[in-house]
């Protein structure tokens, strides 16, 4: 079993097994989100005492909380069960384009350059991290929701606000992409 979990799978699976949890969340009357999950950890931590937006029945996301430890422990056990030592495999463009705005390739999913000890301790690295965690905390409170809550649960719930926000997504992350990022590295 261990040997059929390292094997590649399609790149349909992950789309498939994603169809499958949001037909279950459908009719259990549930939605996704990974964001919602910071707003129960704070409200469980004492912030629904001082902020009126943490003060909600947090038992009622007990299900969230269950699917978000999954993601992360799946996460974990793929890292370390199932790594193989082969490098990423990355496009010739790609890592054209990589290199052109300062970052080496190095067959990482995460480049060293950005996200190695170096970088995290470094001014830089930290401000960047810093900073961007506020802007996907801000975005995500501003928008009513994370990429994944929109993209999969609001747009498989046919909600136009959802629809707004991914179409919003994609031009702050192609903004980010060819304006922002090639001016940080």
């Amino acid at each position: 079993m261990l040997e059929l979990l390292k094997q590649p799978w399609p790149w349909w699976t992950a789309g498939a097994a994603i169809a499958f949890i949001m037909v279950l969340l459908l009719y259990f009357g549930k939605s996704f989100g990974v964001s919602s999950n910071l707003r129960t950890i704070c409200t469980i931590a004492g912030a629904g005492k001082r902020v009126k937006f943490f003060d909600f029945d947090w038992k009622a996301q007990r299900w969230n909380l269950l699917f978000i430890f999954g993601a992360v422990l799946g996460g974990l056990i793929s890292s370390t069960l199932l790594k193989d030592d082969q490098p990423l495999q990355l496009a010739e463009a790609t890592i054209a384009d990589l290199k052109a705005i300062g970052l080496a390739f190095d067959g990482q999913l995460n480049p060293g350059q950005l996200y190695g000890t170096a970088a995290i301790f470094s001014l830089k690295g930290f401000l960047i991290l810093i900073l961007g965690g506020m802007l996907v905390g801000f975005g995500a409170r501003y928008a009513g929701g994370c990429t994944s809550g929109h993209a999969i649960s609001g747009l498989t719930n046919m909600q136009l606000p959802s629809l707004i926000a991914v179409i919003g997504f994609f031009i702050g992350g192609l903004a980010t992409t060819y304006l922002i990022l090639p001016h940080l590295f």
